[in-house]
């Protein structure tokens, strides 16, 4: 995941849903189930020829997988079943400016909460101290903690009391108690006691008290449901854990992302001062629960490592996914840009890497294999693959690093794959050099991520046409189209059928993130939205299921007719804005082809020409049009005509403090539809021209450069027909000609070794049916398919309380060698067609 200047998620904290009924469900699952009946006297609006003589790429068992980092409370409050929230009492303002130790619970009484001579141990480094007397009661994750009548939850507590006490432990709602209350007897030095409860109740809202009749020390105050997934002990959440089963992915990459490749690179220590904000480290997450280190979450919030590298050891073997980690390259990304130059921690981490393949594959005689066998697990976890670093923007400085991991790893473990990567983005300079190193070093497989516009997804089915078969291969490990309506899920099908062609260089692909709890969103979209009570599956994790679910042993090569093309000039007004930063604009002039004026503005007056449609603070001052809020983002003013083509723009722009630098918008139809010139974005190291489609953005040009304070840039853009030309300072800067179709009909052909099967998998993103001729070119075959549709309306969006993006099941009985169906609107079918 790499946060950037355009790319910043929303932090709101629910989702703005369109709603759907039941009714316009079963409505479409109609249309999905009666396809039109075939006549040949009707013209078809596509043609799929399908050759099952040619032999198409392999596609390997672990080609789709999933990627799970801890953002959007994806772990604690997550996928990691513990109820209480702040269980040791570690929240910091390192974590997050809003915390305090005491965050998430109450005291009656009284409490503090230390840091000395007296905690539990050194690496659990708070403890409460509670009076005698006194109590308290934690509130758990988003309105309480969730419990189900007749379910019994597991309480545990290390204690600490020289003169003996006791515990009475309890679970309450407003409306009374929720289960009995049991009472412990603690006395002597720090031990570890436990309850169980037995719910008399159902209620989101619980909270767990803990009162001490004399006084009392207090950590590691848990509370599990006992039913977690596979009833493992620090266990998952039972439902999220499901619905990562139900994709049966092929592997698992964790535990990020950004998570990996931020912060400091030292240990929890006290030779380190017990650094908060610390690169994601294994073995920091492994051990005894109490004895693991605690961390600031990149994404804002505290991570307490319960869920660490054995649980995701153990998740992915569960699953029957291949475990896929992502350790540290000693390169930060994620906006943070740094090469950390220390040979003798750069040494640390490669041996860290070293025990890594040791803990999860070696045998219980070695150190490390010891030490899963010590956790439950003496078998090996079958480890293959292993990724170095994420998202680095330095390409040069990671590459010098990352051979020296590879060659560590090759020298003791050459069967296993180490997996490099491209950067943050699909294109642009450093994309183009981390690509270069990583040919010029022969390695085996890169790391590609981005989060693009649907439209760029219909656009970009070709993108791995033309890569090189002879390697390396590509991971795609992070992509997705930039929302959750059914209008990404079709983007994102029809990108998917391009992978499935190019099996052959598209090893492993993985949507991104997995998981956001709605109360806690720092990136969307997401493929699974949760709370603390229930959980659903987006459009795009449908999608992903129906692909994942049928994916194929080999391309059956196929080709398709295209929708014809309806392309017109980049049309539209003009705009200026800011992001994290102050600016001044002045001189504005719109000129036509032809030389003359379309619109000028020396903000000598007032700004009445202009729509303010972002957030920030504009002003006039001193003949200059100013946004004066450094934090506020995307501030867009827009002025013009929206049927505006063929012009050119003129703009002096001058930063006055902040991240970043100037955004200057033409081709603005409206506040979700336009182009940018984001000069200085991504914390003023990058710059780029951006394209808006319905408020999502994909970078069509890229380069690395940023802005001076206090600097005055002329910048001129001359837009004609699709073709648009950007000048700085007079000197041409970059030029891009955005006349690539966006095709809404896509289609792949697999088969399946296993049945016989050919899966014909056809995407129709558009507002019509597709009548469609298929030649499946003398095959034979049964006259019956099994049919599965995913149709709805482009804005529908699943829900805690909705689900109208759903599939439908259905048997076809016209097939033949050459057969006509007709494809619903905005919809994906798959037909798994027998054969004789």
């Amino acid at each position: 995941m790499s946060p950037s200047t355009t790319r910043t998620p929303s932090r709101a904290t629910t989702a703005t849903r369109r709603r759907r009924g039941l009714a316009a469900t079963a409505l479409l699952a109609a249309t999905a189930l009666l396809p039109a009946p075939a006549h040949a006297e009707d013209a078809a609006d596509y043609t799929i020829t399908v050759d099952p003589a040619a032999r198409g790429a392999a596609i390997d068992d672990t080609m789709y997988g999933v990627f799970f980092e801890d953002i959007n409370r994806a772990a604690d409050g997550g996928l990691y079943a513990e109820l209480v929230q702040n269980r040791s009492f570690e929240y910091s303002t390192a974590d997050n400016r809003a915390y305090t130790p005491l965050t998430s619970w109450t005291v009656d009484g009284t409490a503090q909460v230390l840091s000395d001579a007296g905690r539990l141990n050194e690496r659990n480094r708070a403890y409460l101290s509670l009076a005698a007397g006194s109590s308290v009661a934690n509130a758990g994750y988003n309105t309480g903690i969730r419990v189900e009548r007749g379910e019994k939850y597991d309480f545990s507590v290390w204690a600490r009391a020289e003169n003996g006490t006791t515990l009475t432990v309890g679970l309450q709602d407003a409306d009374g108690t929720l289960a009995t209350a049991r009472r412990v007897a603690a006395k002597g030095g720090w031990a570890k006691y436990r309850a169980a409860f037995t719910a008399t109740r159902t209620s989101s809202d619980g909270r767990l008290t803990v009162a001490s009749s004399a006084a009392a020390a207090l950590d590691m105050v848990s509370l599990f449901p006992r039913d977690t997934y596979k009833h493992q002990p620090n266990g998952l959440r039972k439902d999220l854990a499901e619905k990562v089963a139900a994709l049966k992915p092929g592997f698992l990459r964790f535990p990020g992302g950004c998570l990996v490749n931020t912060g400091s690179m030292q240990d929890y220590s006290e030779a380190s001062d017990w650094q908060r904000a610390r690169a994601y480290q294994w073995k920091d997450t492994i051990g005894p629960v109490e004895e693991r280190a605690t961390n600031a979450n990149f994404w804002g919030y505290n991570q307490s490592y319960g869920l660490g590298y054995y649980e995701y050891f153990r998740f992915a073997e569960d699953v029957g996914a291949m475990p896929l980690p992502v350790v540290p390259a000693l390169v930060t990304g994620c906006g943070q840009n740094r090469a950390v130059d220390d040979d003798a921690l750069l040494e640390r981490h490669i041996q860290d890497t070293l025990d890594l393949i040791e803990f999860a594959n070696g045998p219980v005689t070695s150190t490390w294999g010891r030490k899963r066998a010590q956790m439950g697990h003496p078998k090996p976890f079958r480890l293959t693959h292993l990724e170095v670093g994420n998202e680095e923007n330095l390409p040069a400085e990671f590459m010098a690093r990352f051979k020296r991991f590879r060659a560590a790893v090759a020298a003791k473990h050459p069967d296993i794959t180490v997996i490099s990567n491209s950067g943050p983005d699909d294109a642009g300079a450093t994309f183009d050099t981390a690509w270069r190193l990583n040919r010029d070093e022969n390695v085996a497989m890169v790391d590609e991520h981005y989060y693009n516009s649907t439209r760029w997804f219909l656009q970009n089915n070709d993108r791995y046409d033309s890569y090189d078969r002879g390697g390396p291969k590509v991971f795609l490990g992070e992509y997705a189209s930039q929302g959750n309506a059914f209008r990404n899920g079709l983007a994102e099908a029809a990108f998917m059928t391009g992978l499935e062609r190019n099996a052959d260089v598209v090893e492993l692909a993985s949507y991104a993130p997995l998981f956001a709890n709605e109360d806690y969103v720092q990136w969307r979209p997401d493929l699974v939205w949760f709370n603390n009570h229930a959980s659903w599956n987006s459009a795009n994790y449908e999608v992903q299921k129906l692909f994942m679910t049928n994916v194929g042993d080999r391309v059956v090569p196929s080709s398709a007719t295209s929708t014809p093309a309806v392309s017109g000039p980049v049309t539209g007004a003009v705009g200026l804005s800011t992001w994290a930063t102050s600016a001044a604009y002045d001189d504005v002039v719109v000129a036509g082809a032809d030389g003359s004026t379309l619109f000028g503005d020396d903000f000598s007056g007032d700004a009445g020409q202009w729509t303010h449609t972002g957030g920030g603070s504009w002003s006039i001052q001193d003949g200059q049009y100013v946004q004066t809020d450094g934090a506020a983002e995307n501030t867009m003013v827009s002025a013009g005509d929206p049927a505006w083509h063929d012009y050119d723009l003129h703009v002096k722009a001058t930063k006055k403090s902040g991240k970043e630098g100037f955004l200057v918008a033409f081709g603005v139809k409206d506040t979700g539809n336009y182009y940018w010139w984001n000069l200085g974005g991504w914390n003023n190291t990058q710059s780029a021209v951006e394209q808006a489609v319905d408020g999502a953005k994909s970078t069509l040009l890229a380069k690395p450069g940023s802005v001076e304070t206090g600097r005055a840039y002329d910048l001129d853009i001359k837009v004609r027909g699709r073709q648009v030309t950007l000048y700085l300072d007079g000197g041409e800067w970059g030029r891009f000609t955005d006349d690539k179709p966006a095709e809404p009909f896509r289609q792949v052909v697999t088969e399946d070794r296993r049945t016989g099967d050919l899966i014909l998998k056809v995407v129709n993103a558009r507002s019509a049916e597709a009548r469609t001729a298929v030649d499946l070119g003398g095959a034979r075959v049964s006259t019956e398919a099994r049919v599965t549709t995913l149709a709805a309306a482009p804005d529908a969006v699943n829900s805690e309380t909705e689900t109208p993006v759903a599939p439908v099941t259905s048997t076809f009985t016209g097939v033949a060698d050459r057969f006509t169906y007709t494809f619903p609107a905005n919809s994906v079918t798959f037909l798994r067609i027998g054969r004789k």
